[in-house]
């Protein structure tokens, strides 16, 4: 599978939706979502993108954290969604579901491929 270019717009909108859905599956500190996005495919996701939704989605009210001691090193910061955040969620994939149903409407009744524009199409 080739690499795609992904716009980083795209990922800070549906971030918090991805942070809180992986808090639902399981508490987890802020490497290990780290780890995890990695795994199911945001390959090029830094640490730095991940802390600061944390830090939001707390302030908010969105997620609580604790300070769980590690005998590997410094005690790690869990989080876990509140009943906001639940409920947050929940909002947030019915968005998605709407906004990707109307994405692939529209893609579907596309017949030329985007990618192929031609010179005289780009220019007014």
């Amino acid at each position: 599978m080739t690499d795609v270019a992904r716009d980083p717009q795209l990922l800070k909108g549906v971030l918090p939706m991805l942070v809180l859905l992986l808090l639902t599956e399981r508490e987890s500190y802020g490497y290990e979502l780290v780890t995890r996005l990695q795994a199911d495919g945001l390959t090029d996701i830094a640490t730095g993108t991940v802390y600061p939704v944390l830090t939001r989605l707390e302030r908010e009210g969105l997620v609580t954290s604790q300070l769980v001691a590690s005998s590997s090193g410094p005690a790690r910061k869990y989080y876990r969604p509140t009943p906001a955040g639940a409920a947050q969620l929940a909002d947030a994939v019915r968005g998605w579901s709407h906004l990707t149903a109307t994405v692939r409407t529209v893609l579907d009744r596309t017949t030329a491929d985007p990618t192929t524009v031609s010179r005289e199409q780009e220019q007014p």
